[in-house]
C-alpha cells in the first residue's frame, strides 16, 4: 500500500518519460501563448479580429487557468502603454525603469499597474463583464493556477510541481522580460515610431509572434504582425487557420482595411492602410534620405565616424541618447553641411507631423515641400515630390 501511494506520488496517474514531461510543457505554454496574443491582445486591446463566443471563452478560461491574469486589468494595462509609451506614464517602459527591472521583476510592475484604481475605468472599457468575470475570473483569479497546479501534481506527480513552476514563469518572463523588456531594448526597426520598439525575430519566434514589437507598435490595430518575407508570425498563421474554421473574422490586417459594404465585406488596399501619416512618413525619410547620406559618409572616409548607433539615431534626432552622445553626434553633424541640412529638414518635418492643427499642418507641410523641392540634394528632392503627389495642400 505505501509503496503504490509512493509510486502515485513519484509518478503520478501517467507515468512518463523527460521527454514525454517536456512535449506537454511546451504544448502548455504554448496554448498560454495563443491565448495571451490572439485574445487578450489583438482581440481585447485592439479589436483587430473577433472571435467565436466558444472560443473566446475558451481563451479566456485558460488565461484564467494558467496565468491569473484579469482580462479587464491586462487588457487596460496595455492600452496605456501605448498610450504613455516611453513615458513616466507607462507600465513597463525600459527607459523608465530600467531593463534589468523588466527581465528580472516584470511581475511586479504589473501588479503595480493594476493597483491603479482609474486604471480599468479609463482603458479597459469594452472587455467581458458576464456572470463569470465578475463572480469567478476577476475576484477568484488566483484559484486557476492552484487548480492547474492539482491537476498536473495528480497528473505527473512531483514532476508536475516542476512542470507547474515552469508555466507559472513562462508568461512573466517572456512576455514581461522579452517582450515589453527586449522590445524596447534590442532589437531591429521596420519602423520609425515615437517610440523604442524593436523586432526580435527570429529569436523569439515562440511567443506567437509578439516578438514583431516594433511592427506592433507601427500597426497598432493589425491582427498580423508580419510585414517582411523574413518574418514569421506564429499568432497571425494560427488566425489564418480558424478563419477557415469559420471560427475567427479578422477586422484589420496592416496594408488591408476590411469593410462592410451593403452588407458584403470587401477588401481595399492602399498603400499601408493600418500605417499612420508620421510613422510612414518619418520612414521613409530615413530610408530614402538620411541613409543613403550616410553611406555616401561612410564610402567617403571612415575617419571620424560616430559608432552606427550614434548614426543610427539620427531617424529619431537623437531622441534617446544621453547627453555626451548627442554632443557627440551633433559635433559630428556640424562639421557636414549636407547631413546638417538633413537633419535640419527631418526635425522641421517631425515637428509638421505632430501638428494637430489640420490647417497649420497642411501650410507647413506644403512650405516644407517646397522648400526641399528647392534644395540641390537629390535624394530630399525626390522625397518631396513623391510626398507633394500625396499632399492636397502641395498641389
Amino acid at each position: 500500500m505505501f509503496e503504490s501511494l509512493l509510486n502515485h506520488a513519484s509518478n503520478g496517474l501517467i507515468p512518463t518519460g523527460i521527454v514525454g514531461k517536456l512535449v506537454f510543457l511546451l504544448v502548455m505554454t504554448q496554448l498560454t501563448i495563443l491565448s495571451v496574443t490572439l485574445y487578450l491582445h489583438r482581440s481585447q486591446s485592439h479589436r483587430s479580429v473577433d472571435f467565436h463566443p466558444a472560443l473566446a471563452h475558451a481563451f479566456r478560461f485558460w488565461c484564467w487557468l494558467t496565468t491569473a491574469m484579469v482580462t479587464r486589468e491586462w487588457v487596460a494595462i496595455h492600452r496605456k502603454h501605448h498610450a504613455h509609451c516611453e513615458t513616466e506614464l507607462d507600465p513597463h517602459s525600459p527607459q523608465m525603469f530600467g531593463i534589468g527591472k523588466l527581465l528580472l521583476n516584470g511581475t511586479e510592475l504589473y501588479m503595480s499597474a493594476r493597483a491603479d484604481p482609474d486604471l480599468t475605468a479609463r482603458f479597459g472599457r469594452g472587455t467581458p463583464d458576464d456572470w463569470i468575470e465578475r463572480h469567478l475570473y476577476t475576484p477568484h483569479c488566483n484559484w486557476g493556477p492552484t487548480v492547474l497546479a492539482v491537476l498536473e501534481i495528480a497528473l505527473f506527480g512531483v514532476g508536475g510541481m516542476a512542470i507547474w513552476a515552469v508555466q507559472m514563469i513562462w508568461i512573466p518572463f517572456w512576455g514581461a522580460g522579452v517582450v515589453n523588456g527586449l522590445g524596447h531594448w534590442w532589437g531591429y526597426r521596420n519602423f520609425e515610431t515615437p517610440d523604442r520598439s524593436t523586432n526580435l525575430s527570429p529569436i523569439a519566434i515562440w511567443v506567437g509572434g509578439e516578438e514583431l514589437h516594433n511592427n506592433h507598435h507601427a500597426f497598432p490595430s493589425s491582427a498580423k504582425f508580419s510585414v517582411r518575407r523574413f518574418e514569421f508570425d506564429l499568432g497571425w498563421l494560427v488566425i489564418r487557420i480558424l478563419s477557415k474554421l469559420r471560427l475567427a473574422s479578422v477586422k484589420r490586417v496592416a496594408g488591408t482595411e476590411l469593410r462592410s459594404k451593403d452588407g458584403v465585406r470587401v477588401e481595399r488596399q492602399p498603400h499601408q492602410a493600418s500605417l499612420s501619416d508620421r510613422v510612414r512618413v518619418m520612414t521613409g525619410f530615413f530610408r530614402d534620405v538620411m541613409l543613403p547620406a550616410l553611406r555616401d559618409e561612410s564610402r567617403q572616409s571612415r575617419a571620424g565616424i560616430p559608432p552606427m548607433h550614434l548614426r543610427r539615431a539620427l531617424a529619431n534626432g537623437g531622441r534617446w541618447l544621453d547627453d555626451d552622445e548627442r554632443g557627440r553626434l551633433n559635433a559630428w553633424i556640424e562639421t557636414r553641411p549636407y547631413l546638417r541640412t538633413l537633419c535640419r529638414f527631418r526635425a522641421q518635418l517631425a515637428v509638421l507631423m505632430e501638428q494637430r492643427d489640420v490647417d497649420a499642418g497642411a501650410r507647413g507641410l506644403s512650405q516644407w515641400i517646397q522648400a526641399a523641392m528647392a534644395s540641390d540634394i537629390g535624394p530630399l528632392k525626390a522625397f518631396a515630390q513623391a510626398l507633394a503627389g500625396e499632399s492636397p495642400a502641395a498641389t
